[in-house]
């Protein structure tokens, strides 16, 4: 294998992994990583010092779950680091691509270095892969979740249809999520804090008036009112609505409402019809959040 000036052996290209990812109708991350991984023989998988390490500069996450990272970080010590990580040469050390939680949790463990698949990216890859790792494997928050479908629409030039198509999403779940970007930086503060529900926020978002979202939202903080006392007061004639892009039509059923109210509550595309009902996954993963979602366990 032919190596570059640093000793180390060239890797090759990224392959068709990841443009087969964004090529395909359904987006799914773990499927780019499984290739890149299968395709990388054992001995091109190289040992990299913690300390050359830092966080792909298009990483949505900002916030990582201690606790959780602690546990991994206990795996780690036991079994070691079970699937190397992705990155890019950079200018100085190596971007993470893909692992920023496998390298947290192995600083944790007091371990100084990992084992790395080496790529060459472009910046347009790095943002796609990484705002579907995180979508597809973080508990975002909402906010967090919101930018990164805005990213998504605008580096692959998707509608909100074809977005939520392709990440097996509700067009509502995606529409709402945007809608959410519009708040004013305070209530989107007190949305990632908690203290404002998403379903609260989807009602200010249909508020025009900037002064009318900041005085309710104000009032779901100090009062505590519910969604449906808030979207009573959205009612009111003195509140000015916002005029939000008209949705495709679809054919009405007695079933709509419930269809719009569990989409939005599992955050996926479901349909009932003919006495069935259907919920759009994207990956296991996926399927794990909606089952520890209905409390369901399965041994």
């Amino acid at each position: 294998m032919e190596n570059n000036e640093s000793g180390i052996p060239k890797r090759r290209a990224l392959g068709r992994g990841l443009e087969e990812l964004f090529n395909n109708e359904i987006l799914d991350y773990n499927t780019v990583e499984e290739k890149i991984v299968e395709e990388t023989p054992k001995d091109a998988i190289t040992m990299i010092n913690i300390d050359e390490l830092r966080s792909n500069p298009y990483q949505p996450r900002k916030d990582f779950n201690e606790e959780a990272l602690k546990e991994l970080a206990e795996s780690i010590k036991e079994h070691g680091v079970f699937q190397p990580i992705i990155v890019k040469k950079a200018i100085k050390g190596y971007e993470i691509i893909a692992g920023e939680r496998r390298v947290k949790a192995s600083k944790l463990a007091g371990l100084k270095e990992v084992p790395a698949i080496i790529r060459d990216f472009n910046d347009t890859q790095m943002m796609e892969i990484a705002l579907l790792e995180n979508l597809q494997r973080e508990n975002l928050n909402a906010i967090e979740e919101a930018i990164a479908y805005k990213k998504l629409i605008e580096t692959l030039s998707l509608t909100q249809d074809s977005l939520a198509k392709r990440l097996g999403k509700s067009r509502s779940h995606i529409t709402n999520m945007l809608g959410i970007l519009t708040l004013p930086e305070s209530i989107q503060k007190d949305i990632i804090d908690k203290k404002i529900s998403m379903g609260h926020a989807r009602v200010l978002s249909k508020i025009e008036s900037k002064e009318q979202q900041l005085e309710l939202a104000k009032r779901i903080v100090e009062e505590g009112i519910s969604v449906r006392k808030l979207e009573e007061l959205e009612q009111q004639p003195t509140i000015i609505k916002s005029n939000p892009q008209k949705e495709r039509k679809k054919e009405p059923n007695e079933y709509s409402y419930l269809e719009e109210e569990l989409s939005e509550k599992l955050g996926t595309k479901v349909v009932i019809r003919k006495n069935k009902m259907e919920i759009s996954f994207v990956n296991s993963n996926d399927l794990n959040r909606l089952l520890e979602y209905m409390n369901i366990e399965v041994e």
